[in-house]
């Protein structure tokens, strides 16, 4: 206070100092200079107070705005505190209520968690199941049930189970209903599809499959072997009693891996060139065998039926020795038995004729089936060398020439083996018969050259 007014009599004598030289330099006599003087020193002296008077007011406006600011603080902290207090109280008796909450919902918060489990199961097993082609939109209830985010209803509940039980109950049914499928070449039909259960879906003799992603019934571009056909066709027509019928408890695992099981003409397919060059073989050695083997049949028929009678025959073997016997009775022994061993001889070849070439096919099938697997190993080896071992796919073509070429050189070389051995047998016993009736000839002879 004591330097505000002090700096407001320096104001004061300033202007008083400029008025009185103003008025100085305005005046003529002493009088006037008094005067305005004066009248300058009342008009300061006014506005000094004017301006003092405004000063203290607004001090003390600042005053009370401070006392204002000071209460309104204090008041807003007594407002902060109680806040804070009653935060603090409602925080514990939260904590309290969600440990009560925890406590009192723990049973259905497991059974929560075992309903969405259960119902996201349920929702991949209708998906997918051949019931859902006859009844599609049946998953949508397990499929709001999976996903839910609260505790479901006991209505929902319900139906759940009800869900669960017709699909218990449709797995145990073989029913026939129309629908539309898609043939392999892509068009569609409307036909009457028969369905076994969850494991099989037919029509006529064609396997069926059913599509998850596109909820669609297609025909399988391939077909199981003809007697899976021929069970799924006798069922088709069936309207009663009992049918055999092959299921796939795989729900259609094992058929997909059925139909891409190679056939017959496949394996042979893949035994490339040299697996040709064996069945070849093979086809020439078993006609072989057979024509052999005909005619050691044929001869042993007639040589059995020669020795039944004393009259030579010329159709077979003993009788054409026989006939040298008949014709050389008058000389002597060692002579006779000579051209009956030329006799022999000259039998023996028929019986033996081919058999070397029998041997020979079933010495070369099994060393054709390992060149061909060399062959297919080699295959093997340069599919590895440009591609890698990244997929197996792209040696499984020279891995099965391999194995199959071996495969066929057994299976041609094992049978050849074994007709050779009983045609030869065959051969060696009509070979037997003709010595054994040529040394009784021999034999006779000689006794009726000593009794003369």
């Amino acid at each position: 206070m004591t330097r505000i007014k002090k700096v407001s009599v320096f104001l004061a004598a300033g202007l008083l100092t400029g008025v009185s030289a103003l008025a100085q330099e305005k005046a003529t006599s002493l009088d006037e200079l008094l005067r305005a003087s004066q009248q300058e020193a009342r008009s300061v002296s006014q506005e000094n107070r004017e301006r003092l008077r405004r000063f203290e007011s607004e001090r003390n406006n600042q005053r009370a705005l401070l006392r204002q600011a000071k209460a309104d603080r204090d008041a807003a902290q007594r407002q902060a505190d109680r806040l804070k207090a009653l935060f603090d109280n409602n925080e514990r008796k939260l904590e309290d209520l969600q440990d009560t909450f925890r406590i009192q919902s723990g049973n259905m918060g497991e059974m929560f968690g075992v309903v969405r489990q259960v119902a996201g199961d349920v929702k991949g097993m209708i998906d997918a199941s051949m019931v859902s082609a006859q009844y599609p939109g049946r998953g949508e209830l397990a499929s709001r049930l999976a996903q839910i985010k609260g505790l479901p209803s006991i209505d929902e509940l319900n139906d759940l189970r009800v869900l669960m039980l017709n699909e218990m109950v449709e797995s145990a049914k073989v029913v026939r209903f129309p629908t539309r499928i898609a043939n392999a070449d892509g068009t569609f039909a409307d036909a009457d599809v028969v369905r076994v259960g969850v494991f099989n879906l037919i029509t006529g003799d064609e396997f069926l499959t059913y599509e998850q992603d596109t909820k669609s019934i297609k025909v399988l571009p391939r077909q199981p072997k003809g007697r899976y056909r021929n069970m799924a066709e006798d069922l088709y027509e069936a309207s009663s009693g009992n049918v055999a019928m092959a299921v796939d408890p795989s729900f259609g695992s094992l058929l997909k891996l059925l139909i891409n099981a190679p056939t017959f003409r496949e394996r042979i397919d893949q035994g490339g060139t040299v697996g040709y060059v064996i069945i070849a073989l093979g086809l020439f050695g078993f006609l072989v065998s057979l024509e052999r083997w005909l005619f050691l049949s044929g001869a042993s028929t007639k040589v059995r039926r020669q020795l039944k009678s004393d009259a030579p025959d010329d159709n077979n073997a003993l009788g054409r020795i026989l006939a040298v016997y008949h014709q050389n009775k008058e000389i002597d022994t060692e002579t006779l038995e000579l051209k009956l061993d030329e006799a022999i001889l000259k039998e023996t070849p028929r019986f033996e004729k081919r058999q070397g070439t029998i041997k020979v096919l079933a010495a070369v099938a099994p060393l054709m089936g390992l060149l061909g697997t060399v062959v297919g190993m080699i295959e093997t080896f340069q599919m590895i060398t440009l591609f890698g071992t990244g997929d197996p796919k792209l040696m499984a073509g020279g891995i099965s020439q391999a194995l199959m070429t071996t495969v066929m050189g057994l299976v041609v070389a094992i049978p050849l083996v074994l007709l050779y051995s009983l045609i030869a047998a065959k051969s060696r016993g009509l070979v037997e018969i003709l010595e054994e009736q040529s040394a009784g000839m021999i034999a006779r002879h000689s006794e009726q050259e000593t009794y003369r």
